[in-house]
């Protein structure tokens, strides 16, 4: 049951920080809209490796008992990490866009249009 609801909270979290990006108007607003989004991946880590009463895994355990595959968390700490950089370098990249062009809005940023 567990299981089911991360799936679905992992999922909620990527349709709104997918729909915050579609329809925002402001560049922070689509970086924190991102971070949103990189958020259910981090669910949807936790929620594959959830097992029921499972342990640590530890050496010098009782082997008998479940414990929980630590690939998963080390992957969940990866892309937290990654994710924190990728916002540091968006919210760089829009500093450097407002003090170039004077604005943050993707539509009046015609000078970047092709």
């Amino acid at each position: 049951m567990v299981g089911l609801a991360c799936y679905g909270v992992a999922g909620w979290l990527l349709l709104i920080g997918a729909v915050g990006i579609v329809r925002s108007r402001h560049l922070v607003h689509t970086v924190v809209s991102l971070s949103v989004a990189q958020a259910g991946t981090y669910v949807l880590l936790l929620g594959i490796g959830y097992q029921d009463q499972a342990g640590a895994p530890i050496v010098g355990q009782d082997q008998r008992q479940p414990v929980v595959d630590p690939m998963v968390q080390a992957m969940t700490l990866t892309d937290i990490v990654v994710s924190a950089t990728i916002t540091a370098v968006l919210l760089a990249l829009t500093i450097q866009i407002a003090k170039r062009h004077g604005t943050v809005d993707p539509d009046e940023l015609r000078a970047l249009r092709g």
